[in-house]
């Protein structure tokens, strides 16, 4: 069976001071994206397409060429904001493309067969790309298609150095997620548990074990149609919006909602972490120099 591992890298990194999917973080210049493909492939994922802007898709793909596309097929797509289904129009007032469901969306020409979508800037750990592989091929003689999110183990996905949001996955009796509630402001108390404040500013204490979402998510070809459909009742609903963003949680809550796919939650014990910020990165380079001192990846990752 074959799958694709579908990287979304089109951000413009203004948060971060530049675009960080192509600054280094390993010991040879390795990037964090280079850390996911690697794990990919080890996994069995044999296609990676980058979703990219125009403008700097040259400069990558000249960053990334020689690195894996021998033990890899390899696509780049451009997301622009042009690129909506036909028929459809928008303001001219707008400056920036549509969000992550569009970006997944543009890639509909070069992928026909099961994909994960990830962020490009996260380190989501090797387990998780086993995880989303062995749930493929489990489908594979399934009488309904099912969508696919892993779940991260909340106490995996923290920071010491301060707190951060979270999406935690409301689950039914058989795993499905039912939703994502946003949890702002997560962190260590005083006495080393996990809470976020309430709207009074009180501690709401969460399980350590908590699966939360980090965008990580395993889809089939039907994603195409369903996000043209949804997004050209997006752009007719929000035309006079010129920030709103078509995301990954907002199509899949109308399929959930609609009844057209159910998405089941993988459970997974991977450690992740992100980098939003430049302060983020020294945080990022000493964890990525511990797991290559685990041996859980060579100090020089594409050494053919």
């Amino acid at each position: 069976m074959k799958t694709t591992l579908l990287i979304l890298a089109a951000g413009m990194g203004s948060r971060y001071g530049g675009l960080k999917q192509m600054d280094e973080f390993g010991p040879n210049g390795e990037t964090i994206l280079d850390y996911s493909i690697y794990d990919a492939i080890k996994a069995g994922f044999d296609k990676i397409v980058f979703v990219v802007r125009e403008f700097f898709k040259d400069d990558f793909i000249k960053f990334f060429d020689g690195k894996f596309d021998d033990r890899v097929e390899v696509h780049y797509v451009a997301q622009e904001l042009f690129m909506i289904p036909e028929g459809s129009t928008y303001s001219a007032k707008r400056e920036k493309p549509w969000g992550t469901a569009h970006a997944v969306w543009v890639a509909k020409d070069v992928i026909d067969e099961p994909f994960a979508a990830i962020n490009a800037d996260d380190y989501y750990g090797k387990e998780s790309f086993y995880t989303l592989v062995n749930f493929f091929k489990s489908n594979q003689k399934a009488a309904t298609e099912k969508y696919s999110l892993v779940g991260y183990k909340l106490i995996n996905t923290l920071s010491r150095h301060g707190t951060v949001n979270r999406g935690v996955c409301d689950t039914n009796e058989r795993g499905e997620l039912v939703g994502i509630n946003e949890r702002l402001k997560v962190g260590f108390t005083k006495d080393d548990r996990i809470a976020y404040p309430d709207t009074n500013g009180k501690n709401v204490y969460l399980d350590p074990n908590t699966l939360v979402s980090m965008n990580m998510w395993g889809f089939y070809p039907s994603y195409f149609d369903y996000a043209e459909d949804y997004f050209r009742n997006f752009l007719n609903e929000n035309e006079d919006d010129l920030k709103y963003e078509f995301f990954i949680p907002l199509l899949i809550d109308k399929l959930m909602a609609d009844g057209d796919e159910q998405v089941e939650v993988l459970s997974c014990d991977a450690e992740w972490f992100g980098v939003t910020y430049k302060e983020d990165k020294p945080f990022a380079v000493e964890a990525l120099n511990r797991l290559i001192e685990e041996g859980v990846y060579p100090k020089k990752l594409w050494d053919h």
